[in-house]
């Protein structure tokens, strides 16, 4: 018998080669290089006939997409409005769904509540930790009160022993906790690798769809915060799920990074306490708590997060510098767009900010990237730069351009509601979104064209 054949691959990215390689091309690293038999043409070293990720279609033949009869299945209700806004109205039957944040931010607290929500309702439940052990998720469910009997916990990180737990519990939804901690049996590279989270979740999604069970994946993130593996797993789920907040504060905010089936940039609030995540309805109210009113640099504005409106206070600080260089610093909105509104401000309202320091914050710790609130930031620099306060009862809105003007936003009146809701009755807008105003005639909304009018109607 003649002797196997054999490969070289690397064991963080897959690479083959048919010679050892010091540095591997793929990836750029070192003594990476691992010997494996070839088991099979078009097949990665080490992997056996058979578990190549297979086509969800193989054998069946191409079918007609339009007017063919579509069957539609019911979303698994996660019993929380604001997971359910989040996802676009429940968990889809056959999706994967990437959960990513910071580590002790509440990611498996979060997905644990929702297995025994789910447990507790339309079907079963497997909760798959490859990181603790039955007794450390079972002491955490019972810290939140969680009692279910369709919920099942395996500690199992290999793929093919995995199988064989899908199909004798046959669940409505799987939770990987996490997909770094998987294994595929064929593959000899370490857990955790590129090479082995892409096999890993190519598996998984091939069997949700296959069998029709949603699946949560729970992916740890780098120093800088994205997810780890190089945006491998984010284009191969439906779904991909960013879970922030700060670790020495209560709030935390589920972003909808990548949706499938529905809006992305949609938001949902939380505050963790010792009964676990609780949802808060109204995160406008929570924001504004603690609002102090008659106060130089501060303004409220509203800010679409996804299809929800919410209101925020931005405050600002602006005080002479003792550097050479005056400092800008920024928190929750975009650093060079409150640069650029400086720069308008001094260009075209008159304000010598040049040799002043400019600190801009969005109060609660929610993230606003949108030009709708340009003029708000401008607006609580004019007014903490000239020691005069905007009325505490007006909401401010407008897109600001190089040239000063004030420019239209979009989905005004859902945003006027949302705060005539907490009570404001005065709103500064551009002089383009008034035609909302003979819907609000108990309203004062002022219109502007420019920055310096709304400097003179606001201060």
């Amino acid at each position: 018998m003649g002797r196997e054949r054999v490969s070289f691959f690397c064991s963080e990215c897959g690479h083959e080669s048919g010679n050892w390689l010091g540095r591997c091309p793929g990836c750029s690293g070192w003594n990476t290089f691992r010997e494996a038999p070839v088991k099979r043409a078009g097949y990665p070293p080490g992997v056996a006939h058979g578990t190549r990720t297979a086509s969800l279609m193989a054998g069946h033949p191409p079918e007609l997409l339009v007017g063919a009869v579509l069957t539609r299945d019911e979303r698994l209700p996660t019993h929380s409005g604001e997971m359910d806004r989040v996802l676009g109205g429940g968990i889809v039957p056959g999706s994967v769904i990437l959960l990513g944040g910071d580590p002790g931010i509440g990611k498996s607290t979060l997905l644990l509540q929702l297995a025994a929500a789910v447990g507790n309702g339309p079907g079963m439940v497997l909760y798959v930790s490859g990181e603790e052990s039955r007794q450390q998720v079972q002491m955490r469910a019972g810290r939140l009160g969680i009692s279910c009997d369709h919920l099942y916990f395996s500690s199992e990180a290999d793929l093919d022993r995995l199988q064989s737990a899908l199909e004798s519990v046959a669940p409505a939804l799987v939770i990987i906790d996490s997909i770094q901690t998987m294994s595929h049996p064929g593959l000899p590279m370490l857990p955790g690798s590129i090479g082995q989270l892409r096999e890993c979740t190519a598996e998984l999604v091939r069997l949700a769809k296959l069998e029709n069970f949603s699946c949560f994946l729970i992916g740890h993130v780098t120093k800088d915060g994205a997810l780890a593996g190089p945006r491998v797993l984010e284009h191969m789920v439906d779904t991909v799920l960013s879970f922030e907040g700060d670790s020495h504060q209560n709030l935390r905010l589920l972003r909808a990074v990548k949706n499938r089936f529905g809006a992305t940039n949609e938001i949902a609030v939380f505050t963790m306490g010792e009964r676990g995540l609780e949802e808060v309805a109204n995160p406008s109210a929570l924001f504004l708590d603690g609002r102090a009113v008659d106060i130089p640099g501060s303004v409220v504005v509203v800010a679409l997060e996804g299809t929800r409106p919410v209101l925020v206070e931005v405050q600002a600080l602006v005080c002479p510098t003792v550097f050479g260089a005056p400092r800008r610093a920024t928190t929750g909105v975009d650093y060079n767009r409150v640069v650029l509104t400086a720069a308008v401000l001094e260009k075209r309202a008159g304000l010598n900010l040049a040799n002043q320091d400019i600190y801009v914050s969005v109060v609660g710790g929610l993230r606003v990237v949108e030009p709708a609130v340009d003029l708000g930031v401008a607006l609580a620099l004019a007014s903490n730069f000239r020691n005069i306060p905007v009325d505490a009862g007006t909401v401010v809105l407008g897109e600001i351009g190089l040239t000063g003007e004030v420019r239209a936003v979009g989905q005004v009146e859902q945003r006027i509601r949302e705060a005539v809701r907490l009570g404001f009755r005065r709103f500064i807008l551009p002089e383009r979104n008034l035609d909302v105003s003979s819907r609000y005639p108990d309203l004062e909304v002022i219109g502007v064209k420019t920055v310096r009018e709304a400097l003179d109607k606001a201060l």
